[in-house]
């Protein structure tokens, strides 16, 4: 038999608080059981990525739902019924105005309030005319006369600049090449201006000095001229300039990493020589038998040289141990050949952490990694010497052709392996039916200044130069 439970379940009434037998009432009011309560469980999610403050701003139980679009239902320019008072319209009349800017007198109709009647056009204060100066017969031959213009031409001139304001390319179209001679656009601005600039400095008062604005009409036409030619130019020239301007953004990449090398080898070399005289210092100080002190007399080393432990300084139990283990910044390479060289000596990769083991280990490893950084700077020096080497006698063979044969005939052999460049000059020299073309000496290349030396060929990179972990 159903109970009360499976006819609620199959009527899709749900569950109530009396689970009693059904009475008429459930059956005949079951549709207003069920949209009471789907309105009254009715909830929002609030959305993911916001947070529970805003949320609430936004949108509570009690309230209703948030809208998708901004609204503003406030009282201000977005109102749509416009605000009627009981006041009266301001009447309007068809009323005629000239502008001031029009010299012909032409009379035209517009619509305008009745109070702002008889009063001037607003926009003809936006009518800007330029001050062209004027001068007398007397200024004239005084201190304007030119051999190269007459008077009535200079009147010409200042007319149209007058009704074109200043406007020279339309001064230009517009001058009377009929009756005088035909003029360039910098000869008229050159007359126009040297004009304006002695009628400003006679007319100054005295003991002032004025501005006095000069024009440069051969700098005028260069650039015209440069900017035709730039503009005339043939893709094949666009192209080779582009080119250029690569090649020498390269050199001068090439010149700037060739002088960070300079300087990476100079800290190498540096630092080398810092261990070096530690090492003396060390030995000396174990000879006296005296207190050594590590932290107090050891010079400082720069940072790139070797490896950087780092201080356990923080408060708590460490590992002694833990001092031995190398710095995120040693990379693969350098480890490797630590480990390589290591066991090649017979030496434990992991010793026992005492306080001396560890600091003479610690040592002995950074070392290791100085002599690997200048074993890699000295091959790639090595392979720029033997490049440049060939360079030049290519440069040699290129330049002088079959009379440089017996300087350049033995090839690389020619040229002494250990740099000295003194014994080729006196071979050159001895050299019977060979002009002399000796080349330049060690001294002459150690005072020769770095910012001359421009690598205009274009080194290409060295073997070790791409990655030096």
């Amino acid at each position: 038999m159903a109970t009360g439970a499976d006819v609620r379940d199959i009527l899709e009434l749900g569950g109530t608080d009396n689970d009693g037998p059904i009475s008429k009432k459930d059956l005949i009011n079951s549709d207003k059981k069920k949209s009471k309560k789907a309105t009254e469980t009715l909830t929002f999610k609030r959305p993911e990525g916001m947070h529970r403050e805003v949320y609430a701003l936004l949108y509570s139980d009690k309230k209703d739902a948030p809208p998708l679009l901004p609204s503003d239902t406030t009282q201000g320019y977005r109102t749509v019924k416009a605000k009627l008072g009981c006041k009266k319209v301001r009447p309007w009349k068809w009323m005629p105005f000239t502008n001031p800017a029009r010299k012909d007198g032409a009379i035209f109709h517009h619509w305008r309030r009745m109070a702002e009647e008889g009063k001037d056009y607003p926009f003809a204060r936006f009518n800007k005319t330029v001050q062209v100066p004027v001068y007398s017969e007397q200024e004239y031959q005084m201190h304007l006369h030119d051999d190269g213009w007459t008077k009535g031409e200079t009147d010409h001139l200042f007319d149209l600049c007058k009704r074109f304001d200043l406007r020279f390319v339309v001064i230009h179209d517009r001058y009377d090449y009929q009756q005088y001679r035909k003029r360039s656009i910098e000869d008229l601005k050159e007359r126009y201006y040297n004009i304006c600039g002695k009628l400003t400095k006679v007319r100054a008062a005295s003991g002032t000095e004025p501005k006095i604005y000069i024009f440069d009409a051969g700098h005028e036409r260069r650039r015209k001229e440069q900017l035709e030619k730039l503009f005339n130019r043939t893709p094949e020239q666009v192209a080779e300039e582009e080119y250029l301007i690569q090649e020498l953004r390269k050199i001068e990449n090439r010149k700037k990493e060739r002088e960070k090398k300079a300087q990476d080898l100079q800290k190498l070399i540096k630092a080398a020589d810092t261990t070096t005289e530690l090492r003396r210092a060390e030995k000396r100080v174990s000879k006296k038998k005296l207190p050594q002190k590590r932290d107090t007399e050891k010079p400082a080393v720069p940072e790139t040289a070797g490896i950087k432990f780092p201080d356990f300084k923080s408060a708590g139990v460490t590992l002694r141990s833990q001092r031995m283990k190398l710095p995120s910044s040693v990379g693969q390479k350098k480890i490797k050949a630590i480990e390589q060289i290591l066991a090649e000596q017979g030496v434990d990769l992991n010793p026992m952490p005492t306080e001396e083991i560890v600091q003479m280990f610690n040592e002995l490893r950074s070392d290791l990694v100085l002599l690997y950084e200048l074993k890699q700077a000295h091959s790639n020096c090595e392979y720029e010497q033997q490049m440049l080497r060939h360079r030049y006698e290519a440069l040699l063979k290129a330049g002088s052709g079959a009379g440089c044969g017996g300087l350049t005939g033995g090839g690389i052999a020619g040229v002494p392996q250990g740099g000295d460049l003194s014994a080729v000059n006196s071979t050159a020299s001895s050299t019977p039916g060979v002009e002399a073309q000796s080349w330049p000496n060690l001294d002459d290349i150690k005072l020769e200044p770095k910012e001359q030396i421009i690598d205009v060929v274009g080194a290409p990179l060295t073997p070790n130069s791409v990655s030096q972990d």
